[in-house]
């Protein structure tokens, strides 16, 4: 039970299940990040249920045991808000809705519900809607008989909220009126992109919170926003960068998670084409995460699923100021883990011997910053070459052993 936070906070609780795919261990690990978007949403999560299933009850996703169990906890505690990890038929939300009289919310509902109120710019929040529209429509009938009594809140923000009269008729006129306003958007962006001349493009990809926009910030020199919250940038952000003598255009994208819905995959096709068109990415890695090769993995199954996995990518394993190392001198018995490696002990781990250039950082302290940009300045270099070789550089900024001039 966690400590009761302000009274803004909408009361929730957590649903997930183990099944033959999902083992316990792996459902924490999604129990936790829901409960981090919960958080970021603006929910207190109060408890979480689990359930082990071969596969999820198709009526009511857990089985009727577990759901009077949920019922009675959420009638005593006064629960706003039940929220399940995995995505709801439009059969099961309108029967979790009957049976359990409360707000019921997917992981696709409450991210959506995420980028509604991370949207800033108008072609942001076009995206976001077409995205929510596209998840209301087969459930319209859920929304319209449920929604009067909700009030608005996590999930509902949005077309949600402000459509409960429409019909299906109304809400597929308004998916196509915001198909032809992104094409438009997205035909300027592409003119836009063109129009940045024949300069080396530089993408950062990585999963949600990783520390993308804090290393644009110290790349770039700028004041791109920075938060310790999940989706802090939506909006696709680019940057002219110099290192030595060498310019190029540096992207932040927005963060990749796990269980993605294919609605935001879709409906943010313009700020994927960021990705699609780089010449290089550099994939941004929260080393301190005790998930952080699932998610590499996650990451790189959306960069396949863009045509994207094939490029040239640099490998940030970022925020190592979250370890110390603690051994004084050989006396020294304290055992090395991960907790307390050095610089040096993480290059001699498998994720420094990757096909990828990989480099160790502190976004936060600029620890080890000059590799990396060594790095970076090579790569682009090498690209910059294969594109003008008769352009050749009137002076080095490294020399052959690597130092700075």
């Amino acid at each position: 039970m966690l400590e009761k936070k302000e009274a803004l906070y909408e009361k929730a609780i957590l649903v997930g299940l183990i099944t033959q795919s999902q083992n316990e261990d792996k459902l924490k690990e999604y129990m936790d990040e829901l409960e981090f978007l919960a958080d970021t949403a603006g929910a207190q999560v109060y408890k979480r249920f689990t359930q082990k299933l071969d596969q999820p009850n198709p009526r009511t996703f857990v089985g009727k045991g577990k759901l009077e169990e949920i019922n009675t906890y959420a009638q005593k505690n006064d629960i706003d808000t039940i929220i399940f990890d995995d995505e709801l038929t439009p059969s099961q939300l309108k029967n979790l809705e009957k049976e359990l009289d409360r707000k019921i919310i997917d992981r696709t509902n409450l991210i959506l519900d995420i980028f509604a109120q991370r949207a800033q710019t108008s072609y942001a929040r076009t995206q976001v809607e077409l995205a929510q529209y596209e998840y209301l429509l087969p459930r319209l009938t859920r929304m319209w008989t449920h929604l009067e009594r909700q009030k608005g809140g996590i999930g509902l923000r949005g077309p949600g909220e402000t459509e409960i009269e429409t019909d299906r008729r109304i809400i597929r006129d308004r998916i196509s009126l915001l198909k032809e306003k992104l094409k438009a958007i997205d035909k300027q962006m592409s003119t836009q992109r063109n129009n940045r001349g024949k300069l080396v493009r530089v993408a950062l990809v990585g999963y949600t919170n990783v520390g993308k926009s804090s290393l644009m910030n110290i790349l770039s020199k700028s004041d791109v926003f920075a938060e310790n919250k999940l989706f802090a940038t939506l909006d696709t952000t680019v940057r002219k960068v110099v290192i030595g003598n060498l310019p190029f255009l540096l992207t932040d994208t927005v963060g990749f998670i796990r269980k993605l819905p294919t609605q935001l995959v879709e409906s943010f096709k313009s700020t994927l084409d960021e990705v699609r068109e780089a010449d290089l990415l550099i994939h941004v890695v929260d080393i301190s995460h005790p998930s952080f090769e699932d998610h590499i993995n996650s990451v790189n199954i959306i960069l396949a699923e863009i045509s994207s996995a094939d490029k040239p990518t640099i490998m940030v394993f970022n925020k190592i100021d979250n370890f110390s190392y603690e051994k004084k001198d050989e006396d020294d018995l304290t055992p090395i883990t991960k907790r307390n490696y050095s610089l040096d002990d993480w290059k001699k781990t498998w994720m420094a011997k990757s096909k990828y250039p990989s480099v160790f950082i502190s976004a936060l302290t600029k620890e080890n910053y000059e590799e990396l940009k060594k790095i970076i300045y090579n790569k682009v270099k090498e690209i910059h070459t294969q594109r003008f070789p008769y352009n050749d550089f009137l002076f080095e900024y490294y020399d052959q052993d690597g130092k700075e001039i």
